[in-house]
């Protein structure tokens, strides 16, 4: 080999896996391995067992509905453990601690769970009273509104795969309304409305963004109006507040122009 030349090697396997993991990145609501063939313009005889291996090591997902592939969390947690990037529960959290001091409100953050919403970490108030969601509960993306600002500004094929799937067998969906629902909080830049199962109580949540400076979660607090005059922070306060904090965790992430 002449001097200064650099040695170039062939892994076709690797180079495979790492193109149908790239390829699953843009389509969030999974694709068959015939799907994923014919973009890569590869056979399916190629892809398969690359894609059954990758399964089994758990850094895919296939749906028990309809044979579709995505990529699994165990990849993002990888990428997490591997890499100076903070985990989004580890970024949250001290602001979250702050937050719920603040406003004397309990809060909590909801990520995006193909159909659904997910809490993945939850501040209590520092008070004797409160209103809290429990951690790993489902959100409903159609109705919440943690759901509506994770949808209002994920990317369009991201909100579309998830609209689908958020909704019900049966139940029709005014799809046009909610377009215009999602117009309107994305403009606002968040979204709050009186909850609609809890008297007293009303959602504020605001987006918080990844380094990639797409949507991450979700940041929401759900406030709890007290009538006996010991609240010290307004609800227009406590929003205030919730958009302060949301920013800060999106800066932690390495969101862009934070």
């Amino acid at each position: 080999m002449a001097a200064g030349t650099k040695a170039t090697y062939a892994a076709p396997a690797v180079e495979k896996t790492f193109e149908i993991l790239e390829l699953l990145t843009a389509h969030p609501a999974g694709l068959l391995v015939s799907e994923m063939a014919a973009l890569l313009g590869r056979s399916v005889g190629e892809l398969f067992r690359i894609v059954v291996v990758v399964e089994q090591l758990g850094y895919l997902r296939k749906s028990p509905k309809d044979d579709r592939y995505s990529v699994a969390y165990k990849l993002l947690d990888l990428a997490h453990r591997a890499t100076p990037a903070q985990d989004l529960v580890d970024a949250a959290r001290p602001v979250m601690r702050r937050l719920a001091a603040e406003t004397g409100q309990s809060c909590h953050l909801v990520v995006l769970n193909e159909g659904q919403g997910l809490v993945i970490a939850r501040e209590h108030s520092p008070g004797t009273r409160g209103f809290a969601l429990r951690l790993g509960a489902g959100v409903d993306l159609l109705a919440s509104c943690s759901g509506k600002v994770l949808l209002a500004f994920a990317a369009p094929e991201t909100r579309d795969a998830a609209i689908a799937r958020a909704g019900q067998p049966g139940e029709p969906l005014d799809r046009a309304a909610l377009d215009r629902q999602l117009a309107l909080i994305e403009k606002a830049g968040h979204a709050q409305r009186k909850s609609p199962i809890t008297l007293g109580v009303t959602d504020i949540s605001y987006p918080v963004f990844g380094f990639d400076g797409l949507i991450a979660a979700a940041l929401t607090i759900p406030f709890l109006r007290l009538i006996d005059g010991s609240q010290s922070v307004d609800l227009d306060a406590a929003r205030a507040l919730l958009q302060v904090a949301a920013a800060d965790v999106s800066g932690r992430l390495g969101a862009p122009g934070t």
